[in-house]
């Protein structure tokens, strides 16, 4: 069987794992009334992939990571303001995708499931460089600057956004992240971050509203005076 030639380091700790056989992804999802065929195909690529990173075939993690890999790594580039931690943590989700595909039930798609890993995987990478950072008691926010998340904006704005999102609670960032910058549906944020619809659309609300509270121009009060 021929391979995608993706040069990654979990390759070879995958291939090496004996398969399952005869195993099936069982599913919660079920459309009435005919889902639409883009709708179709996007559940049956997602469970295409499931079945076969549980049956531990290279060739689904392959596919999985060509499709997605490079929207994980920007997530986590955006998470952890930092490329090579970025790279680290999506390296580091799909070892663990390989070791815990077991557990998927299909209670949400698979697609969601691996994300919900790569925001867990991307929570303790922070826990872990904040610890070192306080053992080491330096500064490192030089070294910690995040690439600009678009292209041609003023580089001012830029840092004066990362500032703020970085001000903002850590549930408020990470659904203004993947609502605003990487494009997921509420309820998609829901299942990745484990809360509910409603939930997330006021996460966003607050953290726009924060947000702009930080941003706009402090209004002047010499007329006050």
């Amino acid at each position: 069987m021929g391979t995608m030639g993706l040069a990654l380091p979990w390759k070879a700790r995958i291939s090496s794992l004996p398969r399952e056989r005869g195993t099936r992804v069982e599913t919660s999802e079920h459309f009435a009334g005919g889902p639409s065929r883009a709708v179709t195909d996007a559940f049956g690529e997602d469970a295409a992939l499931a079945a076969g990173c549980r049956a531990g075939d290279l060739r689904a993690y392959e596919r999985l990571y060509s499709m997605h890999g490079a929207r994980m790594k920007n997530l986590a580039r955006n998470v952890l303001s930092n490329p090579s931690d970025a790279e680290d943590a999506v390296q580091e989700t799909f070892l663990k995708v390989q070791r815990s595909i077991a557990s998927f039930r299909g209670q949400s798609s698979f697609l969601t499931w691996t994300y919900r890993i790569l925001i867990n995987t991307c929570y303790d990478a922070r826990r872990s460089r904040i610890r070192k950072k306080e053992v080491a008691s330096d500064d490192s926010e030089t070294t910690l600057r995040p690439e600009p998340r678009a292209p041609g904006a003023h580089p001012s704005l830029g840092m004066a956004l990362e500032r703020a999102l970085a001000r903002l609670t850590q549930h408020q960032r990470n659904v203004f992240l993947l609502y605003e910058v990487e494009g997921f549906r509420h309820a998609e944020i829901a299942g990745m971050l484990d809360m509910t619809e409603t939930a997330s659309k006021n996460t966003l609300f607050q953290a726009k509203k924060n947000l702009r509270q930080m941003l706009e121009p402090p209004r002047s009060s010499a007329g006050a005076r």
